[in-house]
């Protein structure tokens, strides 16, 4: 059987590259070794078998994860030790206490007294305590009880001695680091979330509790980690297995550290506007950073500086040239394949329902996603 080369790929598609995810996971497998926490790496980007072998050295233990889908897809897939990691509701854990014959170690989140009072008001059917873990609010304000008031102490203290919750400790998604202007930033606001969740293990300790886990997560701080993280127990980040071309603009990855993009074909011109198109629209890449620095801020056009994108349509990509001066259309004849750094991996992902691994220019593999909720 003829190999596959990506020239015959049908466009657009997502790229892969397998020597840059492979190094991508062994990186901040390595991180955590030498900080000295645990890893328990998050699914939601890729969603794949596969990247979740890669993220967890092929121990298939310990990892997030943002939908009931995958917990379901993991487990099925001989993973162990799955944190669902978004508040849960009245809705959600009637779903849960459904799940657990699929997922019998299923872990829990609750990031308010309405959630811990879900956890409570309905026991796991086999007459196991749930295994839960409390959010955190930091400072970035997304999700979470906040760090320095009372209420959380006594909320963390009502779940640690509930016969059927085992409390696990202290969770938080330090989202503001994607945000971070520079890497000082970043190290920053990784100092500032570990003092701050330490500050709350030492306050629960003094009460009797116990935090077995206290633990941060996003790409940003876990690819640049600041010196106070070696202090927590467990990193939980997920976009780093792919990076993307925002990552690069805070210094929080390399371009080539890079590991997806978005492959497309020059498909005709608009010579009056200054304009090549090309058959990747928002279905393919996602608007995902055009709030950051409009159509022209939201991807970048592999070895090709002079380009930028303009606009974009469902199925249509509209590029012009970065400096505003005339394009010569003779160096992008119709069917040039084009590359797309997307700006974030995950929304960019979550667009294609097969992933083409490739090493070089030939496709070596198909990764395919769970989707849905």
């Amino acid at each position: 059987m003829a190999e596959t080369k990506i020239i015959d790929l049908t466009t657009p598609c997502l790229l892969v590259d397998l020597e840059i995810v492979k190094s991508n996971a062994q990186r901040m497998l390595n991180t955590a070794t030498e900080m000295g926490v645990e890893m328990r790496p998050h699914m939601k980007t890729h969603k794949t078998l596969e990247g979740g072998v890669m993220m967890t050295g092929g121990s298939k233990n310990k990892i997030c994860v943002s939908t009931l889908q995958e917990a379901r897809f993991f487990s099925a897939g001989g993973f162990t030790d799955i944190l669902y990691s978004i508040p849960i509701t009245e809705n959600k854990i009637k779903i849960c206490q459904q799940t657990i014959k699929e997922v019998p170690d299923l872990k829990l989140m609750f990031d308010s007294r309405y959630g811990l009072q879900c956890i409570m008001d309905n026991p796991r059917p086999d007459g196991q305590p749930w295994s839960a873990i409390m959010e955190v609010d930091c400072g970035y304000g997304r999700t979470g009880i906040e760090w320095d008031g009372e209420e959380i102490l006594a909320i963390a203290q009502e779940a640690d001695k509930c016969p059927n919750i085992h409390f696990m400790g202290l969770y938080v998604h330090c989202g503001d680091s994607y945000v971070a202007e520079s890497v000082e930033a970043i190290h920053a606001i990784g100092d500032k979330t570990a003092e701050r969740l330490v500050e709350v293990a030492r306050r629960l300790k003094e009460r009797g509790v116990d935090c077995e886990t206290v633990g941060t997560g996003s790409t940003p701080c876990c690819n640049q980690p600041s010196k106070k993280m070696a202090n927590l127990t467990e990193f939980h980040p997920g976009c780093y297995i792919f990076n993307d071309y925002g990552l690069t603009l805070n210094g929080s990855c390399a371009r080539s550290e890079i590991a997806i993009k978005v492959a497309t074909r020059v498909i005709d011109y608009k010579k009056s506007k200054n304009v090549i198109l090309v058959d990747c629209g928002f279905l393919a890449l996602s608007l995902d950073g055009i709030q950051e620095g409009g159509y022209g801020g939201m991807c970048s056009i592999q070895d090709h500086p002079e380009l930028k994108m303009k606009a974009m349509d469902q199925e249509l990509g509209k590029l012009t040239a970065a400096d505003g001066q005339q394009l010569d259309f003779d160096k992008y004849p119709i069917g040039t394949l084009l590359y797309i750094y997307p700006f974030h991996a995950c929304h960019t992902a979550a667009m294609h329902p097969v992933y083409y691994v490739h090493s070089g220019d030939t496709v070596v593999d198909k990764w395919t996603p769970t989707r849905g909720w």
